[in-house]
């Protein structure tokens, strides 16, 4: 317990004012993030089954749905831009005492973002195929991606809704409410995935198709709990249509966030979908590999997101009350969070990752391939995580265009560069050592440390501390 004790000790915090106990510190911290990591992990959970019942359909199901995601995901750029620079203003605005502002926040950014939601709707519907043409779409997968995407995009209004409203209410620290309409949505997804993919119940066999609607229907019941407690007039956040304004102060503070944000996005969008292209090109195999081992980082980042969710929301919050020294004393609490479910997490995938993989396949190549990949993946779990929380702390505090800066750097840049040489000419010259598989993961491990070393300079530095939103 000592050890323990001085471990969880926060300490390098130049205090300005009364200083709270770490427990409180911790038991703050804590109090937004469990719930946050538990919606990140059972959402992750959730997402990795949504996939793995695919394959009832096909042998590609899997690899054809999984080449949607990174295009999803771009087209989502500009709402989730939207949705950081919401959490940093409200949060702002609530640690300054200003509900008004907080409430004036979200009903221009909700404005904002359904304009966004219906132009990427569009988007995505009618430019499908060309879009997953250039995700490197093959034969076998191409019209199975395509149809699925095509019902997803139609949905993503509902999508950039759901974001938005759930933003604001982690920006003041209702994370329990957001787990809730998360998770709900999701069993909702699972169910209907049962019902459609193959069938039963009474419903028609719809295969990828009924996998997307069910996307799309778990998407709309998240969106609609979200609206009952966002309008709820007991609520601290009480979202109104009648009486919108704009302000240039609230619009400033958004672009000055959320262009930010969204160049950040952008680079990271950029690396992981010319890396998923190149894996694409190599084989079937190798890209059911690859996504079955990101189902399960996909857990990592969302502990890890967690976590940097009660960061970003008491450094916003610390920092409108105009407490700098609460401000770090919160981020170097948020870390060592971080460190101990990271720790946690490895010891899990180390002795499940031959059953992680079944749960997907049961071909003995691409299994094979997985349990290589998970062994790689563990070195940059640590370091995955630690860059996290940085992350979410300097958006926080408003400071992203340094985060958007160390993405391009390290996953627009060298993460590519890496996989395309370790899966490419390695992998070519060395085949035994089977780099089609784990090449990939191995940039990740060292895209890991290097974001995380960049963001934890900052952090030391404490510039972001002086940012005015």
């Amino acid at each position: 317990m000592g050890v323990l004790r001085r471990f969880l000790g926060i300490r390098g915090v130049n205090w300005t004012g009364e200083r709270p106990e770490d427990g409180e510190i911790y038991k703050k911290a804590l109090a937004i993030a469990w719930p946050a990591t538990i919606e990140g992990a059972l959402l992750s959970i959730i997402s990795a089954a949504d996939t793995a019942m695919v394959r009832v359909v096909d042998k590609y199901a899997i690899a054809a749905v999984s080449l949607t995601a990174q295009p999803r995901m771009i087209l989502l750029i500009i709402a989730q831009a939207l949705c950081v620079g919401t959490t940093a203003l409200i949060a702002r605005r609530k640690g300054e005492g200003d509900r008004a502002g907080a409430n004036s926040v979200l009903s221009q950014s909700m404005a904002l973002i359904t304009a966004v939601g219906v132009l990427v709707s569009l988007a995505g519907y009618f430019l499908a195929e060309p879009i997953l043409d250039l995700a490197g779409a093959a034969d076998e997968t191409r019209q199975m991606a395509v149809d699925y995407f095509r019902i997803i995009a139609a949905g993503l209004i509902f999508n950039c809704w759901s974001l938005c409203l759930c933003a604001a209410l982690r920006a003041i620290g209702n994370t329990r409410i957001t787990m809730v309409t998360n998770i709900t949505a999701n069993l909702v997804n699972v169910f209907l995935n049962y019902c459609l993919i193959g069938g039963n119940l009474g419903f028609p066999k719809l295969g990828v198709r009924g996998a997307a609607i069910a996307t799309v229907c778990g998407t709309a019941v998240s969106c609609a709990i979200a609206f009952v407690y966002a309008t709820r007039p007991d609520g601290y956040l009480i979202f109104r249509v009648r009486g919108l304004k704009f302000d240039r102060h609230t619009l400033s503070g958004l672009m000055k966030v959320g262009s930010s944000s969204m160049a950040e996005s952008v680079f990271l969008r950029l690396g992981f979908f010319i890396n998923t292209r190149m894996i694409a090109d190599i084989g079937a195999d190798e890209l059911t590999s690859y996504n079955i081992v990101q189902q399960v980082t996909g857990l990592s980042f969302t502990l890890g997101d967690g976590v940097a969710t009660a960061g970003a929301t008491m450094v916003g919050q610390s920092l409108g009350a105009q407490r700098k020294d609460k401000a770090m004393a919160y981020v170097k609490a948020s870390r060592k969070i971080s460190m101990i479910a990271s720790f946690l997490l490895m010891a899990v995938i180390f002795f499940a990752r031959r059953g992680l993989a079944l749960i997907f396949t049961e071909d003995e190549t691409i299994i094979a391939g997985a349990s290589l990949a998970f062994t790689t993946v563990l070195f940059g779990i640590m370091a995955q995580n630690g860059r996290v929380v940085f992350s979410g702390c300097l958006r926080g505090a408003g400071d992203v265009k340094y985060v958007a800066f160390c993405s391009l750097v390290s996953v627009a840049i060298i993460r590519p560069l890496l996989t395309y040489v370790l899966c490419y000419p390695l992998n070519q010259a060395l085949p035994a050592l089977q780099l089609a598989y784990t090449g990939p993961w191995i940039a990740f491990v060292i895209d890991a440390y290097i974001r995380e070393a960049l963001l934890y300079a900052r952090v030391r530095r404490g510039t972001f501390l002086n940012i005015k939103l």
